[in-house]
């Protein structure tokens, strides 16, 4: 928050005071778009770093969904054969991989974001949501790179080329609200409570196998369906199966996963703007 402070006598001298606002308040939005280049500029920092020094480059944006596809395909699609709905297993997973992927990457790395820029947070002021906010972009820039492989392996099963691909950005939107909500949380709560740097990726691996990735949402039974609805990946993975796959949509799931998306969002972005002012007190 900031406050000009004037006198009648020396009226063009103007003295800006810098100070944290106290209790809750909403999000900014003026702000943080004032602060955009900012964004940008860490957002390619992040991508940078992640693929500094690698043989392969962004190359690794694929190899990692690409090699999950493979085991799963061998383990769970030929020995345990578990169903794909009627679709190629290969890509009944991949097209699941892809946005969990997404998801994983961007809420592990949003968590960690705020620690790992401690020499920014402590020195210079701005929009502390920035930092989490770019580890998500640098998340979402890997989505694209492996979306085209996505898009290949469509054309060679010859599925999926239907109108249902227009609704690809609204679930997109959904999981970058549950991301940014997921992580921007998660990094709050590592700064002040560094246990959350082991607990997340636990939570992650325990996460996947509680969501459809690997078995589609039609094998559990329908009266425990309702129990994995309140998990909200699980209408988005369903959403992004029936876009890029040409399968009905599971409209309750995708609205249920839409809406605790908003809702996680919002209640993050509350919290993390009430504990912002005490970042560079603990950082």
């Amino acid at each position: 928050m900031s406050t000009d402070l004037s006198t009648p006598s020396h009226s063009s001298q103007r003295v800006t005071v810098i100070e944290p606002p106290a209790g809750w308040r909403m999000l900014d939005w003026r702000e943080l778009w004032a602060y955009r280049e900012l964004l940008w500029v860490l957002t390619a920092r992040d991508i940078k770093v992640r693929y500094k020094q690698t043989v392969l480059g962004a190359g690794w944006a694929i190899l990692r969904p690409v090699a999950a596809m493979l085991i799963f395909t061998i383990v769970f699609g030929r020995l345990a054969r578990i169903p794909s709905d009627g679709l190629p297993y290969p890509i009944f997973v991949y097209a699941a991989l892809l946005p969990w992927t997404f998801f994983a990457s961007a809420i592990t790395a949003s968590g960690q974001s705020l620690v790992g820029s401690a020499h920014l947070v402590s020195k210079v002021y701005f929009p502390r949501l920035i930092i989490p906010l770019a580890s998500i972009g640098a998340a979402f820039v890997d989505l694209l790179v492996s979306a085209v492989l996505l898009v290949l392996m469509m054309v060679w099963y010859r599925v999926g080329w239907t109108p249902n691909l227009l609704a690809a950005p609204l679930l997109l939107l959904g999981a970058a609200f549950l991301a940014l909500g997921t992580g921007t949380l998660l990094s709050a709560l590592t700064v002040k409570y560094r246990d959350f740097t082991h607990i997340t990726p636990f939570v992650v691996q325990i996460w996947m196998y509680a969501t459809p990735v690997i078995f589609p949402l039609s094998i559990v039974p329908p009266q425990w369906q309702w129990v994995m609805l309140l998990n909200p990946m699980t209408g988005i993975i369903e959403g992004f199966r029936s876009c890029f796959l040409g399968q009905p949509f599971n409209v309750p799931a995708i609205a249920t996963s839409l809406l605790i998306a908003v809702a996680v969002f919002a209640a993050a972005i509350a919290y993390f703007e009430k504990v912002e002012r005490r970042f560079a007190d603990i950082i």
